[in-house]
C-alpha cells in the first residue's frame, strides 16, 4: 500500500498558522513525523491564501525538501501553483494531486506530468457534479484513464481517485466506490486506485472508526494507495491487518514486522 501522507494541508488550523508565520520549524517537524511514521510521498498543500498558493507552496517544497528524502505530493488547484513548484522540485519523482476530465485542468496538468515524469491522481470528475455511482465512476474513470494513457502516461503512473463521499449524505458512497475500484483495476491492469479516506466520514461521529473500516474494505477490493495521516497508529494497523487477511502481505511479513516494531498496539 502506497501512503500518501496528509498532515500538510493549509485547511488544517495548525498549518494554516505556520503558513501565516512561515514557520519553517513547525512544517518540517510535520514532514519527519511522516516519513518517520511510515509514509511513501509527503503531501503538500498550500491552499486557502488567495494570490498566494504558488508561493506558500514552493516555500512548503523548500522545507520538505530539507526534512526528508522522500518523494513529494503537490496537492493543487491552480496549474499555475503546480508549474511554479514542479520548478523547485530536486529529488525522485513527484505525484502531481490532481487530474481530472475538465478540459482546462486536462491541458495545462497533463504537460506538467509529462515534463516532470510525475505520477498522476486521476479523479473521475468531469465538468459537471463529481460521479455518484459506481457505474459513473466507472464511465468518467475509463474515459480519464484512456485519454491519459493516449497521451503517453503508463498506467503504472496513473492513480485513479473514484471519489468517495461523505456517507452521512450519501449512503451508497463507500459501496460505490469500492466496486468502482475493483472494476477499474480489472479493466485496466497496471493501474493503480487511492482515495482520499477521511472523506468518507465527514459529518459523522467516530470518524475514525468509520474510515478504518473503509479503508479495510478498500483494501479488499484492490485499493493500492491511500491518502491517510500515517501518524493515526490504529488506522496504520487496520491496514497491516486488512493487507494480511485479503492476501496483499505474503505471509504476513509486513504485519509480523509491524507487531514486532510495536505499531499495531
Amino acid at each position: 500500500m502506497l501512503i500518501i501522507a496528509e498532515r500538510i494541508n493549509a485547511s488544517r488550523k495548525a498549518i494554516r498558522a505556520a503558513l501565516e508565520k512561515l514557520d519553517a520549524d513547525a512544517i518540517a517537524n510535520e514532514v519527519r513525523m511522516q516519513d518517520a511514521a511510515g509514509a511513501d510521498y509527503i503531501d503538500l498543500n498550500g491552499g486557502t491564501f488567495p494570490g498566494r498558493e504558488a508561493e506558500l507552496l514552493c516555500w512548503l517544497v523548500n522545507i520538505a525538501q530539507q526534512a526528508t528524502q522522500l518523494p513529494l505530493c503537490l496537492d493543487s488547484p491552480d496549474p499555475a501553483a503546480l508549474e511554479a513548484a514542479l520548478k523547485r522540485l530536486k529529488g525522485p519523482r513527484p505525484m502531481i494531486n490532481s487530474i481530472n476530465l475538465e478540459p482546462e485542468r486536462f491541458e495545462r496538468v497533463l504537460p506538467l506530468a509529462r515534463e516532470h515524469r510525475a505520477k498522476l491522481i486521476a479523479l473521475a470528475q468531469g465538468e459537471g457534479v463529481p460521479a455518484a455511482s459506481a457505474a459513473e465512476k466507472i464511465e468518467l474513470a475509463s474515459r480519464l484513464v484512456e485519454q491519459l494513457v493516449q497521451a503517453g502516461m503508463a498506467l503504472g503512473d496513473i492513480y485513479v481517485d473514484p471519489l468517495v463521499f461523505p456517507v452521512g449524505t450519501d449512503s451508497a458512497s463507500g459501496l460505490a466506490t469500492v466496486t468502482a475500484m475493483r472494476e477499474i483495476m480489472a479493466r485496466y491492469p497496471g493501474v493503480h486506485t487511492i482515495c482520499g479516506l477521511t472523506n468518507v466520514s465527514h459529518g459523522l461521529p467516530a470518524r475514525k472508526l468509520v474510515n478504518r473500516t473503509f479503508l479495510a474494505g478498500a483494501i479488499a477490493n484492490g485499493m493500492d494507495a491511500a491518502i491517510v495521516d500515517p501518524t493515526d497508529a490504529l488506522l496504520m494497523a487496520t491496514l497491516f491487518a486488512a493487507e494480511a487477511v485479503f492476501g496483499r502481505d505474503e505471509y504476513c511479513v509486513n504485519l509480523i514486522e509491524a507487531f514486532q516494531a510495536g505499531k499495531l498496539g
